[in-house]
């Protein structure tokens, strides 16, 4: 398998999670152990899924890590929703960071039907 280091997703991943780590900084105190921690899981579960996944020697573990990556996206997503609702970040706040999921989704689903089509074991 490739180095994770050098994949799109990876680093776009890496990313993300730096953004995540100083959004919710602004978070309430009172959040820090519900809506921030789990949000700060959720954005490192996606490069370190990413990396586990390329670190695996057959093409089905990779792919399922990548798959276990991408949902980890869409529950970021959700808690950053969740943020909105509540009034923690603005709207403007989510769909700056969403335009960013989304493309993570997008380079997340190229490496898996890249992956998928790939003569690997």
């Amino acid at each position: 398998m490739t180095n994770y280091k050098s994949l799109d997703a990876w680093k776009k991943a890496m990313e993300l999670v730096k953004e995540v780590y100083l959004l919710t900084k602004s978070f309430p105190k009172e959040e820090l152990y519900a809506l921030t921690s789990q949000t700060k899981r959720a954005a490192v579960s996606i490069p370190s899924n990413i990396a586990e996944g390329m670190g695996r020697n057959y093409k089905k573990d990779t792919i399922q890590f990548l798959h276990i990556s991408r949902g980890s996206v869409y529950e970021l997503e959700t808690l950053l929703n969740i943020a909105v609702m509540v009034e923690i970040i603005t709207e403007k706040r989510f769909n700056e960071t969403c335009s960013k999921l989304d493309e993570s989704i997008r380079i997340l689903n190229g490496l898996i039907t890249y992956i998928e089509k790939s003569n690997l074991k």
